[in-house]
């Protein structure tokens, strides 16, 4: 019973920050037209006041994001030509990364280095995990499959701890950058500023919502290599 309880417990750690975060930009995406400007008007207002008129703002199906290499604000559809609080929200965090840039904040810089060095990693980790069982079977060791197992499991878990490691960040970028621009601006409808604090937090756990997620994935894929 203990071990279910545990086993539900870390299921939860892992699972809740990724259902949060979903179940916080959903809800405010309604209405979607809460909102006389877009997600990328705003973020072009803003980038423009903050002296960045360099920076671009792109639509992306690659998630949101800010590319501190090519200097480009990017969004998804959904945020770029959206008018919810939502759209709002995000717009506001991207461009608090972009200010970061600009003022050269030290753990934007280390995060840069961080996350180019475990995008190809995670990449790496998932293809040593498939090749796990191959190994195992063609060399009949299983001393040499554990060792690429293993390999697998830490470089994905390096992955995932990069980003939990830039947490801090995250929520400078919403806080110290984002939040009071939007106070200032008076950007917002009266009474939407405690649910864009909300929004702000959860576009700060993205990355680390996401990173857990791997982290589940891999204990399911032990879990079947197991059977």
């Amino acid at each position: 019973m203990l071990y279910l309880i545990l086993i539900g417990f870390i299921v939860l750690l892992v699972v809740g920050p990724s259902y949060w975060v979903k179940h916080t930009m959903e809800k405010y995406s309604e209405p979607a037209d809460r909102y006389a400007f877009t997600g990328a008007q705003l973020a072009r207002d803003l980038l423009n006041q903050a002296s960045l008129q360099d920076v671009r703002v792109e639509e992306t199906e690659s998630g949101d994001h800010y590319d501190p290499v090519e200097k480009i604000v990017r969004l998804s559809p959904d945020k770029f030509n959206g008018r919810s609080l939502t759209a709002i929200a995000v717009a506001a965090h991207e461009v608090g990364h972009a200010i970061q840039d600009r003022d050269g904040y030290p753990p934007l810089a280390l995060r840069t280095q961080l996350v180019q060095w475990a995008a190809p990693a995670e990449k790496l980790g998932a293809g040593i995990l498939m090749l796990a069982p191959v190994m195992m079977t063609a060399l009949r060791s299983p001393a040499t499959g554990l060792l690429f197992l293993a390999g697998g499991i830490l470089t994905l878990g390096s992955a995932a701890l990069v980003h939990t490691l830039t947490l801090p960040m995250e929520l400078n970028a919403s806080f110290a950058r984002a939040l009071p621009i939007l106070e200032r601006g008076r950007y917002l409808i009266d009474g939407d500023m405690p649910h864009a604090r909300r929004l702000l937090t959860a576009a700060a756990w993205t990355y680390v919502a996401a990173s857990l997620m791997t982290l589940l994935n891999i204990a399911r894929w032990l879990a079947i290599l197991r059977r």
